[in-house]
């Protein structure tokens, strides 16, 4: 019996670390254009070999919990306006394509910049697609206009238009790094998003929601912490009584 209690309340440690590094890891990303927040999915796991045989009302199985996953939040986040004509936000839904080292990706982060040659890139480097490739600008370009429909305009002319994926099913998405995502499908042209330029979509984190969050999960793992001693208690004195027994 003591065994069990102990394992079950170790499985809700674990899980509710695992949810701690979660809640942490939005909080962290508060700040980052483009961040989904995450959160936990727990379910109850009837150990079949585990059951208290002696109870008093019978058997009873033993339930553990489990983490099966980490559930995305792939709602959009609030835009704000920066000025920056390399800055972009998506109205609707879309994501920004941009080559990796690893293949294609996406992402909602439009905090654009142009590297040493000339490219588009993320922030982490990434070359942000077009509909023909990689978009790169030189010295003749100027000031650089970008449409709704994502049309890249300049001094010199036309210059491509950025490519807005879309998906039907975006919980299949994988996240990958603060705010890129991988896909096991290929995506489809956006029809209806709109790009918008000198905009950056902000994190979709909700700090006091986060910060709740954090509060119970704290309060819960000191809960379980002061059960498991009081059972390791029980135990001690238990070995001692039987200690006394001749």
């Amino acid at each position: 019996m003591l065994d069990n209690a102990i394992l079950v309340s170790l499985s809700r440690q674990v899980a509710l670390r695992r949810q701690m590094d979660v809640v942490a890891n939005n909080l962290a990303n508060l700040e980052t254009s483009g961040f989904k927040a995450s959160s936990q999915i727990f379910e109850e796991y009837l150990m079949p070999e585990a059951e208290a045989t002696h109870a008093l009302r019978g058997d009873r199985d033993v339930s553990f919990v489990i983490d099966t996953g980490t559930l995305q939040d792939l709602s959009p986040g609030p835009t704000r306006q920066t000025g920056n004509p390399l800055d972009m936000a998506i109205d609707g839904k879309g994501w920004f394509a941009v080559q990796t080292p690893d293949g294609e990706r996406y992402t909602r982060n439009g905090a654009f910049v142009l590297n040493s040659e000339g490219d588009l890139v993320t922030t982490e480097g990434f070359q942000v697609l077009g509909d023909g490739g990689p978009i790169s600008f030189d010295d003749r370009d100027g000031a650089i206009a970008i449409g709704a429909d994502g049309t890249i305009s300049t001094e010199a002319g036309e210059k491509g238009r950025i490519r807005v994926a879309e998906f039907d099913n975006e919980v299949l998405l994988v996240p990958e790094g603060s705010s890129t995502f991988s896909s096991p499908v290929p995506p489809r042209a956006s029809d209806t998003a709109r790009v918008r330029q000198g905009m950056l979509e902000g994190s979709n984190v909700k700090p006091i929601v986060e910060m709740t969050r954090m509060i119970e999960v704290t309060r819960a793992y000191t809960s379980l912490s002061n059960i498991l001693e009081k059972v390791e208690d029980m135990r001690r004195n238990a070995v001692g009584i039987l200690a006394t027994i001749e």
